[in-house]
């Protein structure tokens, strides 16, 4: 019997890997001689750089980079053992976090991230994932673009200052410094919202204010991003004003895709391409993955629906354990989720719940696994009778 344990991490709590341990060591306790393989999952956000070095193998790569306002800051990206493929956290250099005491909407911007990606080009990355989110600017990504080549020009040829006001004044985009080995390096964006670039649901109406911006500031930069938009467009033909995700990290993903052609996509999937789950996914009985809490939302780009995504088209069995269940369940379902289960053994509160969730997950696992080669779900030919059974 073969078992893929495929989770994200339980939010302050355990880690995606301390996750597949615990359900590992339950699992064994009803299949003791199963094989069991782990797949440590994030959906683009938190944890991510950790599953793609335990399962690519490689290293975290530390590099001197700016903030989102031009201080020096230290962050790191993983870059896969073989050197090919990296993968980069925008909050690393340029979160929110970062700037939360002092925020400036109108003048922070992405550099640091474009640092962290021309350092691992530089090294040999021709396969970098971009993993968005929690972004203190609104800059459209110019930001990072600049940082690898790209500059952002006004009607006197002269380059415009960072931040995403400045883009009011955008005449001119010249990519022609940028290296060879950035034009032949494929992009790809986690991204899981999606608004597009400008307008009542884009970048500066929607997250702006979360950045500080004003409703004056909003307008602002709704009306600069506008103008970068219609410049990208003439440009390279690429229309990202209403393309969906487009205002992602503060317009980040609609730069990404109309100045270098890269493809945004889900986080979760392209974590799941990233560490191989298909391929692990071959010959398995058993897939049981899971997240702090499954809800409705969970259908949206989650790690839950990936993964059970990817066990349906297999006619895999798919489980989700998590700290909460809530209803209606109907999408996910839809998806291919079989079932999903609360590691809850009775009334606790939060923080107890948390404090226990490895043993917690270890029951609840084993008796997964028990239902399973008990003959309730499973597919195909006779299931192994479990220890004990007569």
């Amino acid at each position: 019997m073969k078992i893929v344990i495929a989770p994200d991490s339980f939010k302050g709590s355990l880690s995606a890997a301390e996750v597949c341990a615990a359900v590992e060591a339950g699992a064994r306790r009803a299949v003791p001689d199963a094989e069991v393989v782990r797949a440590p999952m994030a959906d683009g956000g938190e944890g991510t750089l950790d599953c793609f070095v335990a399962a690519r193998g490689g290293d975290l790569v530390e590099v001197a980079a700016t903030d989102p306002v031009g201080r020096p800051v230290k962050a790191a990206y993983a870059l896969s053992g073989d050197g090919r493929s990296a993968v980069v956290e925008l909050a690393a250099a340029s979160g929110l976090p970062l700037v939360e005491q002092a925020p400036d909407p109108l003048r922070a911007d992405t550099a640091g991230t474009g640092e962290l990606i021309a350092d691992a080009v530089r090294r040999g990355a021709r396969d970098v994932l971009v993993c968005i989110g929690g972004s203190a600017s609104t800059d459209g990504g110019t930001g990072l673009l600049r940082a690898l080549g790209v500059r952002f020009l006004d009607a006197a040829a002269a380059d415009l200052p960072p931040g995403g006001a400045a883009l009011a004044r955008l005449e001119t985009i010249d990519d022609s410094g940028v290296p060879d080995a950035v034009r032949a390096a494929r992009f790809r964006v986690a991204c899981d919202v999606t608004n597009p670039l400008v307008g009542p649901e884009g970048a500066a109406a929607v997250f702006g204010p979360q950045k500080g911006a004003d409703p004056a500031q909003v307008r602002e930069l709704d009306a600069a991003l506008t103008r970068f938009a219609d410049v990208v467009a003439a440009r390279f033909g690429v229309r990202v004003h209403d393309l969906p995700g487009a205002g992602a990290a503060g317009g980040t993903c609609g730069g990404l895709v109309g100045v270098l052609g890269a493809e945004p996509s889900p986080g979760a999937r392209l974590v799941a391409e990233a560490v191989g789950l298909d391929e692990a996914l071959d010959g398995a009985d058993l897939v049981i993955t899971g997240e702090g809490r499954v809800d409705g939302q969970s259908a949206g780009g989650k790690v839950v629906s990936a993964v059970a995504a990817l066990a349906k088209d297999r006619a895999i069995p798919a489980v989700a354990l998590a700290g909460g269940v809530t209803g209606p369940l109907d999408e996910l379902h839809g998806l291919g989720l079989t079932a999903a289960f609360s590691i809850a053994d009775g009334p606790r509160t939060l923080d107890a719940l948390k404090a226990d969730a490895a043993p917690l997950l270890r029951a609840l696992a084993e008796q997964v696994a028990r239902v399973y080669v008990g003959g309730r779900v499973y597919v195909g030919g006779r299931p192994p009778t479990p220890p004990g059974a007569g």
